[in-house]
């Protein structure tokens, strides 16, 4: 694979389109490939996590069978991930993950409709099972961290006239608020849908995503007084006053306009049912993008593992 430098991420080996298509020529090199991502030591069942398995003769859709007498079940290295049952080629599964994996602000499933030829439908319905993967971080971050809120949604210069009227206030009023907060250690970055930015709301998030006694760095909001636990800085926007020593939020702030980036100009709209798979994908691929690509596309596909989402559940009602 050749190397791409890039400003500042000289250190990352990237994969052309071309090399991709030397890397996947045909399904039994896709296939090649996940099993290794996922097996590395070999095959199991993921059934009954039995190593006494045994290829048989049809490659597909279930080219594996257990030989473990309480379970002999077929499989393949789609099942018990969010792949099952897919009619969609292993190849293009591999394009998609590239896709989604490498592209910053996100791929929508028009793209995906056009470069993998496959319905739009089809599309939208992988992406989404690729997001479904990708889980915001869990766990304390030991900081320092930042934390911020910013809200996603539609200029109101845009909106039918009965929709603008019917709004009153300033800032978030008719969007959704999401809080992140970013570890500056590992760069990782855990954002979530919140319901409110006041301070039960937002210093509920900040104790559920940094350690106690980790430095914390927030703008000067009121929401963020009083959090005896963290040793707490503050850099007071109002003011014009942005960076005062290691004290600033410019790194969750570069994350925000990410993900707004993507939302105005991939997307051009996420709806609110949808919304925390969004801002999931965009947090899982920040923490992630410091990896050679071949290394953050197997990250996603071992999050892939486990995870099952069915198409009933994202056009239901809800």
């Amino acid at each position: 694979m050749t190397k791409h430098p890039g400003p500042g991420k000289a250190h990352r080996r990237g994969i052309s389109l071309m090399e991709l298509a030397d890397m996947f020529p045909d399904e039994a090199a896709a296939r090649a490939w996940f099993e290794g991502v996922r097996w590395p030591d070999g095959v199991r069942c993921p059934h009954c996590g039995s190593e006494n398995v045994a290829a048989i003769a049809s490659l597909e859709p279930m080219p594996w069978r257990c030989r473990d007498r309480d379970c002999r079940r077929h499989f393949s290295v789609r099942t018990g991930t969010v792949m099952a049952e897919s009619k969609i080629a292993l190849r293009k599964w591999a394009f998609a993950i590239y896709l989604c994996a490498t592209s910053l602000k996100g791929v929508s499933s028009m793209k995906l409709h056009r470069d993998l030829n496959i319905t739009q439908k089809s599309a939208w319905f992988m992406a989404h099972r690729i997001r479904e993967a990708l889980d915001s971080e869990s766990g304390l971050f030991a900081g320092p961290v930042e934390v911020d809120e910013t809200y996603i949604g539609g200029k109101r210069k845009n909106m039918p006239r009965a929709r603008r009227a019917a709004l009153t206030g300033r800032g978030g009023v008719g969007k959704v608020t999401v809080a992140g907060a970013k570890d500056r250690a590992t760069k990782r970055v855990s954002a979530a849908i919140v319901p409110a930015a006041d301070t039960p709301t937002l210093q509920g998030f900040v104790r559920g995503h940094a350690a106690a006694g980790a430095v914390v760095y927030t703008d000067d909001a009121a929401a963020y007084r009083g959090m005896p636990e963290f040793e707490h800085e503050a850099v007071n926007h109002t003011v014009g006053e942005y960076v005062r020593g290691m004290a600033h939020t410019n790194g969750i702030e570069s994350f925000w306009a990410m993900l707004k980036r993507g939302y105005h100009g991939t997307f051009h709209h996420f709806s609110a049912k949808h919304m925390q798979r969004y801002v999931d994908e965009f947090a899982a691929r920040q923490g992630l993008r410091d990896r050679d690509t071949i290394d953050l596309m197997g990250a996603f596909v071992a999050r892939m593992i486990g995870r099952r989402i069915m198409y009933r559940d994202l056009v239901g009602a809800g």
